[in-house]
């Protein structure tokens, strides 16, 4: 009898790992493109639930040795750093996306070779001269600039162009399945970077104030950047062929320029409410509110990841002219962002108490604003990654115009919220104005493509 338990106590836990490769090889399994689909938005999650628990792990030890006031300037500038950096390379990031794909399919290589090679100097090229020009405007207003903001606003500046080519070299390199190669400089090395030049720093004896955060965070986007610029020169020289390089730059223009219009408007709705509250609210409360954005990231991540894996195909597709095709691959990609962004979301709110706690006591204080924020988040992604579906399908003035109106709503409500409400009135405008975006992006989707863009319901 003994014998019987013992054998049946070893059976269970491998039947249920049994169980368990069953289920994970039915969902990540097959050859077929929603199997490719979800293998690659499982690389990207994986990779970008890394970088999360990386920049949590950061941010923790950052909040800890800095202080509460140190801390939210650093947030504060490197928030400036990740809005202007992703605005100021035209869109190409994500244009890459659809010109790519295009130019493999007429088989127009010299065009090819000349995007993959143009599109990084010129992006380089202008964000050197415009992160000139911002340090030059800070220097015009440092009298009323708080005098601890000068200097990391300088270094901010500074890692701009390094931080611009990054996100250009990603969207190659996601334009040709290379998931890995174009989100783990980015979102892995740069965040280990971080983490060990501050450790550094603090255990050497440095005051770890705003300005040597700032500095260890160049350091590390300018070191990742020029590893992701090697690695990627590599493999593109295996994988397209020699030859002479043809410029086309109005049309990666007139591809890309509307795509910034979105993707700033998309920018600054997701930046106003921490842009907002700085100028309302002390430093300590953007920290606060700032860890309990970086809790919900979970969440945003979901989305992204399949944003990034299905944006070349909508544009694949579309260019096929296979419509029946696109659209059960636009449902697909729904449903996957949502249900899973939903369990994530109950998940955090769940354990969303000891995950502040880790940033220190009085962070907790921002748990109920998590609630509020979670909304927006879960409405949102019931949509899907639509508003890459309407720019890789040549809709970019609607969309632009979608997150436009969400983001002036944004600045209205967070304006009259913010000043007597604080995080709370933060966390409520941001979630009024995603709804709004949803909704709007839903109706012009149904109307100027005839897709149904719910994750629940009868898809056309």
């Amino acid at each position: 009898m003994a014998v019987m338990d013992a054998q049946s106590a070893t059976t269970q836990p491998r039947g249920a790992i049994a169980r368990l490769r069953s289920m994970l090889g039915a969902v990540l399994g097959g050859s077929g493109e929603a199997s490719l689909t979800r293998r690659l938005a499982g690389t990207i999650f994986i990779i970008r639930v890394l970088s999360a628990a990386l920049a949590y792990f950061s941010q923790v030890l950052l909040a800890r040795w800095m202080g509460g006031s140190d801390y939210g300037i650093y947030v504060y500038v490197w928030t400036w750093v990740l809005l202007l950096g992703s605005m100021m390379d035209f869109g190409i990031s994500t244009s890459a996306q659809k010109i790519i794909p295009e130019y493999r399919t007429r088989g127009e290589h010299a065009l090819l070779r000349g995007f993959l090679a143009g599109s990084r100097w010129m992006t380089f090229a202008v964000s050197s001269v415009v992160s000139l020009l911002l340090a030059g405007l800070v220097k015009l207003l440092s009298r009323w600039i708080g005098a601890n903001e000068i200097v990391p606003l300088y270094i901010g500046c500074l890692t701009l162009p390094a931080f611009v080519v990054a996100n250009t070299q990603d969207g190659i390199a996601r334009s040709h399945d290379w998931m890995r190669l174009g989100l783990m400089p980015q979102f892995i090395i740069r965040q280990a970077l971080i983490i060990g030049v501050t450790a550094g720093m603090f255990v050497l004896g440095f005051h770890l104030g705003a300005t040597a955060a700032m500095l260890a965070s160049a350091a590390a986007v300018w070191l990742a950047m020029i590893g992701q610029m090697v690695a990627l020169n590599r493999r593109l020289d295996g994988h397209v062929p020699p030859g002479p390089k043809a410029y086309d730059v109005g049309f990666w223009l007139s591809i890309s320029l509307p795509i910034l219009m979105v993707e700033g408007f998309y920018l600054l709705l997701s930046y106003t409410d921490v842009l907002v509250l700085q100028q309302f609210r002390s430093s300590e409360e953007v920290g606060v509110y700032f860890a309990v954005v970086k809790t919900l990231a979970l969440v945003s991540f979901i989305h992204y990841a399949m944003s990034a894996t299905t944006a070349h195909r909508f544009a694949e597709y579309h260019a096929l002219g296979d419509r029946e095709r696109l659209s059960a691959y636009v449902a697909h990609a729904i449903k996957w962002t949502f249900w899973p962004s939903l369990a994530a979301t109950i998940l955090l709110l769940a354990f969303g108490q000891p995950l502040l706690w880790l940033f220190g006591p009085k962070f907790v204080t921002g748990y109920d604003i998590m609630f509020v924020a979670a909304i927006g988040l879960v409405v949102r992604a019931a949509v899907g990654p639509v508003e890459r579906l309407l720019n890789m399908l040549g809709h970019q003035y609607a969309c632009a115009l979608a997150y436009g109106l969400s983001f002036v709503m944004n600045v209205v409500l967070c304006v009259a919220l913010v000043p007597r409400y604080g995080g709370h009135g933060a966390a409520a405008a941001t979630s009024i104005s995603l709804v709004f975006e949803t909704v709007l992006l839903f109706y012009i989707v149904r109307q100027r493509l005839g897709l149904h863009v719910l994750a629940f319901g009868k898809h056309s």
